[in-house]
């Protein structure tokens, strides 16, 4: 497995020398986040460099290399009874560890555990010079100063190749319930951080089309109380929260740009300009074709928030990130120097600028 290092090595030596800029890619099933990849770069398969490394069931960690199957590193948690608990979205069967870490998303139950960032422990990296580096660890409070290893985390590849991360694993629910209530957005988003705000145990929120849909996870008898307190129809709710995670939900289906806003949870729907379906007690919301993406950033700003082209089946001139502040972009601008200072990775994939 140390040749593929050294293959690796080999082909960033050439690739500074040459000024070919690498496109690093697993299975591909993410190449639609970000700018589009270029053509012209090429491509490197991350997928020869795979296998769990080490996994602590009781230490509630695990460390895999990045061309590792998602799913072969969550059948090994679920033989414990335990689970990524950031449920990382697949978009392919062959999705991989690498893709699940390079682009930072995260599923229904982000809204409860956290984002695939805060479950990051420490990663192993291959940077421009061609050097392995590592950073943080396999156990919590494993950091002093700044977590490298969560930068990494939605940088897209453009830092360098993500050799190994330790993730923080959790234990599966003891049990879950899924509810599904008739109610506007408006009142949707009002009720739902008033449950939360109850400590009533919900793991995941979809608002969409007059529906409230809401999962339950915990013990038994707290499931009770919060089915008791919220009330509504039980419904199967396996089935749509994973739908819904892969974006098989009836929303996101036929062509056209599919947008995603992170906002204030309690943002009223009034503020912006169309209805869509909302995750997260309201702090993430999806839009679908928009005609003016300038004013749509603009808007969200404005109430404290960010919008992403998601996804877009055409080359578009609008750029799929929002724009950065100058004083961020300096600080972006410095990361990809210290780590990537020939441009070899993935350049263009976050912003032109780097």
């Amino acid at each position: 497995m140390e040749s593929t290092i050294e293959e690796w090595q080999h082909r960033i030596a050439a690739a500074r020398a040459t000024q070919q800029p690498l496109r690093l890619r697993g299975a591909g099933s993410k190449d639609f986040y970000g700018e589009p990849p270029s053509d012209g770069h090429a491509a490197l398969d991350t997928r020869a460099w795979r296998g769990i490394v080490d996994y602590q069931p009781s230490e509630l960690f695990i460390t895999a290399r990045c061309g590792t199957p998602l799913a072969e590193i969550e059948s090994a948690l679920a033989e414990h009874g335990q689970m990524l608990a950031f449920e990382p979205p697949y978009f392919g069967s062959d999705a991989t560890l690498g893709g699940c870490i390079a682009t930072g998303l995260s599923g229904p139950r982000r809204m409860r555990a956290g984002a695939a960032r805060d479950f990051m422990l420490g990663a192993r990296l291959l940077d421009g010079h061609a050097r392995v580096r590592t950073f943080g660890g396999q156990v919590m409070k494993n950091v002093a100063g700044f977590d490298v290893s969560r930068l990494l985390a939605g940088s897209l590849g453009t830092l360098g190749i993500l050799l190994e991360v330790s993730l923080k694993t959790l234990p599966r629910p003891v049990q879950e319930l899924s509810l599904r209530l008739e109610m506007d957005e408006a009142g949707a988003m009002v009720a739902c951080n008033r449950w939360v705000a109850q400590a009533l145990p919900i793991s995941a929120s979809c608002w969409h089309a007059g529906t409230l849909h809401l999962r339950l996870s915990g013990a038994p008898t707290a499931i009770r109380s919060a089915q008791l307190s919220i009330g509504g129809e039980t419904m199967d709710g396996d089935a749509f929260w994973r739908d819904l995670r892969e974006q098989r939900h009836g929303f996101f289906g036929g062509a056209g740009d599919v947008w995603r806003l992170a906002l204030p949870a309690l943002t009223p729907p009034s503020q912006l300009p169309a209805t869509g379906l909302v995750e997260w007690l309201g702090a993430q919301r999806w839009m679908r074709d928009i005609d003016d993406a300038d004013a749509l950033r603009s808007r969200v700003v404005s109430l404290g928030g960010h919008a992403t082209l998601f996804r877009s089946g055409r080359r578009s001139a609008t750029p799929r990130f929002q724009a950065l502040s100058p004083q961020l972009l300096a600080l972006h601008r410095r990361l990809k120097t210290a780590f990537d200072p020939d441009g070899v990775f993935n350049p263009g994939r976050m912003y032109s600028a780097f």
